[in-house]
């Protein structure tokens, strides 16, 4: 299949291991073939919800609870696929000398999972880092862990939330398995979730 697949992926609680009420990191991805409908939502949930961000940006996390529905409900009438990928830092004994090693474990995985079933794809993470040093570390462990999956073709991009709105999409899809996990909220879950196709859990060590 020559058909081209987009995956945006976004994040939701801290790499540090005692953060209180995060004892979890979930990146999630959102695959599509058509992101110009992501991008719709989220203009149409803009117009018809005040955010209060002057810049216009939408995140879960500033959005009330009719914002989130709305727009959980309208990704899920999308043809799109959600992968999801949760690090249970409950169990871990000795953290990582750099506590970011967590999310680029999450992320990577998060994206061979996506190329195993789409390999050509463009992934789209939200940019993390400012300097550009950790930027190529976090694309050098992605091509790392997707490196034996043959006839890939896979582009990374590193761009900022406020200018791709399909990010701000999977903010609120991160957000809602996040609910799960941490809240023991599924709620917001249960809207999305027949969309998910894997959701794995890693027991950080």
């Amino acid at each position: 299949m020559n058909r081209d697949y987009y995956a945006f992926l976004d994040e939701c609680g801290g790499v540090a291991t005692y953060i209180p009420g995060e004892p979890f990191l979930v990146v999630a991805a959102l695959v599509s073939s058509s992101p110009r409908r992501l991008d719709l939502i989220i203009k149409r949930a803009h117009k018809r919800f005040s955010t209060g961000s002057t810049s216009g940006e939408m995140k879960a996390a500033h959005s009330s609870e009719k914002t989130i529905c709305w727009i959980l409900e309208a990704i899920a009438e999308q043809d799109v696929t959600i992968i999801a990928v949760v690090v249970d830092k409950r169990a871990m004994v000795k953290p990582p000398k750099d506590p970011e090693d967590l999310y680029r474990q999450a992320c990577a995985r998060a994206i061979r999972l996506c190329v195993e079933r789409w390999p050509r794809l463009e992934a789209i993470l939200d940019k993390r880092y400012t300097h550009e040093y950790l930027r190529q570390k976090l694309e050098r462990h992605i091509r790392e862990e997707i490196a034996d999956i043959p006839d890939q073709v896979v582009i990374i991009r590193q761009e900022e939330s406020e200018r791709v709105k399909a990010l701000q999409a999977v903010d609120y899809l991160a957000w809602a398995v996040g609910q799960k996990y941490m809240r023991e909220d599924c709620s917001f879950y249960d809207l999305i979730k027949d969309k998910i196709v894997k959701e794995e859990v890693i027991a950080a060590k």
